[in-house]
This record gives structure tokens, sequence and C-alpha cells, in this order.
């Protein structure tokens, strides 16, 4: 197999085998339009493209070093791995964070490697266990099973919650106007303000819709009751498998469930469009702690019962050893910083 950067003309081949919307094409250019680096490479076998892998490369302030970043790629053989140390040397990386889109269970489509073995192949490749960036947990729900055999599925509270919201007259829709985004933008910050969650900025957003748009793989779909936008939510299509990145809701009205049936008609949509799967991006894993901050919205989720799907996990590649130790240190005090001053009243 040869191993090398893929080539402008070669995107729609890049695309139509990328592993997850962080591995297409035009994630790529929205992370190059937000000033980070991106490098494509690919294992061909002659002129086919076997598998791809998009790298984000990150400046360190003042300092003449990157870290890099690979979220969600297919599992790295050998070979990828040698090119990946190479460009590390090449662009003077500290070291490449990989986190592959790989089940630990054997389910859905694939037979999924045995754990053990994939961390003993991984440490004799060079990796050591690091920092996560992505959740390690998702829940994933099988769209192929019938819109009866979905709703038999899930919790009676959860259905009570979706009658709720169709009697009171809530109306779920797709809408990829402006104006609909712009009501996306206003809900997401009145969200993370109210819940004291993290938020990228209006600009991240923008660029990140404006890029995405065009390809038809981002999707918007608005839950209102009385002409009022109760719920947006942003939705990716990447390759039969819908995924729901980012919400946002009102804190008026929240009596007429309309989140409840915004997951119910984005399933439906997600089987409308051809979709054999959704991945809800993301939950806290087994047995969660009940005090965590985000038990309402992964309790929210497991109300439609669907499978909660562990992935490998994160693992370094390190290129500059001596400067891997000092990096560590120097983000083990920035996140405690972090966490302290998130408990400060102020």
């Amino acid at each position: 197999m040869l191993i090398r950067e893929i080539r402008p003309e070669e995107q729609k081949q890049f695309n139509e085998i990328a592993s997850h919307p962080l591995q297409t094409w035009q994630w790529g250019e929205f992370r190059e339009k937000t000033g980070i680096e991106v490098v494509r490479l690919g294992m061909f076998d002659g002129s086919n493209l076997k598998a791809g892998y998009q790298i984000t490369i990150h400046s360190l302030p003042k300092l003449p070093f990157s870290v890099a970043y690979m979220p969600k790629c297919p599992m790295p053989t050998e070979n990828v791995v040698n090119a990946l140390k190479e460009l590390g040397i090449r662009k003077q990386i500290i070291y490449i964070k990989v986190e592959p889109n790989v089940y630990t269970q054997a389910q859905y489509y694939q037979q999924t490697p045995n754990i053990k073995k994939c961390e003993q192949e991984f440490s004799k490749m060079g990796f050591v266990k690091g920092r996560a960036l992505f959740t390690k947990y998702s829940f994933v729900l099988d769209l192929k099973l019938t819109d009866q055999e979905l709703l038999s599925k899930m919790k009676s509270k959860t259905r009570y919650n979706l009658n709720v919201a169709m009697k009171k007259g809530v109306v779920v829709s797709e809408d990829n106007s402006d104006a609909a985004f712009t009501d996306y933008l206003k809900l997401t910050f009145e969200t993370t303000k109210r819940q004291g969650f993290y938020a990228h900025n209006k600009e991240y957003h923008q660029t990140m819709w404006e890029t995405l748009k065009p390809s038809g793989m981002v999707h918007l779909l608005k839950a209102v009751y009385q002409g009022e936008t109760l719920v947006s939510w942003i939705l990716f299509v990447c390759n039969g498998v819908l995924y729901y990145p980012y919400g946002a809701s009102s804190s008026k009205n929240r009596n007429v469930m309309a989140s409840n049936l915004m997951m119910w008609e984005v399933i439906k949509f997600g089987k409308k469009i051809g979709c054999h799967k959704f991945d809800m991006w993301g939950s806290l894993g087994p047995n969660p702690n009940p005090h965590d901050s985000w038990i309402g919205f992964h309790r929210f989720k497991e109300g439609f019962s669907p499978d909660l799907m562990e992935f490998l996990g994160s693992y370094d590649i390190v290129i500059n050893q001596p400067m891997y130790k000092l990096y560590n240190i120097a983000d083990n005090l920035r996140w405690k910083y972090l966490k302290l001053r998130a408990k400060l009243p102020f």
C-alpha cells in the first residue's frame, strides 16, 4: 500500500470513504478557514483510495512547535503510523492525537477488533494513551428498525412526552435558511448561558455553516410552537450515518416538550434520507454520575433506547518525547486552572 497526501482532484473519492463528518474534505476546508493547517493522507492500492486520514495541525503560541489531531479516523495501520511520524518530524509536531472511529463492541455492519489486541498493537507502533478530546461513548440508534419498533423501544415517559408535544401543536421542519440559522445562533448562546456550558463563538458557527452547507452534509431542523422557534438542531450526514452535534433550546414553554418531538422527527428524517444509523454524538457512558452536569442530556437521549457504544479511546503518537513531557505538565496545570475557575463565583 502507498501512503501519500490526497490531491484536490481526489476530493470526491476522499469523501466517499470518510469515516466521520470530521474526516470529510469540507470539514478540513472549514478548519483551514479558522486558521488551522490541514493535511490529508491516503492509503492507496494502485489508484484506489482504501482509507483517508485528515489531520489538523495546531501551532503553539510563541513556540516553534505544534500539536496535531486526527479525530474519528479509520484504524491506522503501521504504514500510516510511519507516515504520520514522518509528517510530525517534518512539521515539528510534538505529538499527534489519534481517536479512531472504531467501536470496542462487534456491532453494526462490521467486526470490531478486540480492544486488548488493539491496545497491544498501538503500543507496538509507539502509541501512548492520551487525554481524550472526543467523548469515549456515544448513543447509536439503528435506523433500519420500523417506526413502530423504534416507538416500542422508547421509555414510556419519552413516548408520553412525544404525545404531549403533538397534542400541543409543536411542528418540526427542516429549514436551512439564513433566518433559521440566525435563530439557531440566538438559541445556542441562550442555552450555553443558561446551562453554563462551553460553546464556540459566533464566527466559528457561521464559518462552519457557510462551508458545509453547499455540500449537503449539514441540515438544520427547528421545532416551532405558536410561531416561535423553541428548539433548533444542526445535523450532519456522512455516508449513511446521521449525527447530532449541535442543539439549542429556549427556556420558554418547556411544558410543550418540543425537544422530545424534535428527536423523534430527526430519527424519521434520518430514515427518510436513507441513513442506516443515528450517532447522537456522545454520552456519559455506563453508570453515569447522577450529579454530572450532563446527566439530563444523557437521560434525554437514553429515553429513545439507543445502544450505548464505546470507542477505542484516545492515543498519542509521540514525536518529540522531551517536549511531550513538558507539554503534558503545562496542559495538566491548564486543566486544573480551568476547573478551579469554573467553581469560582465570578
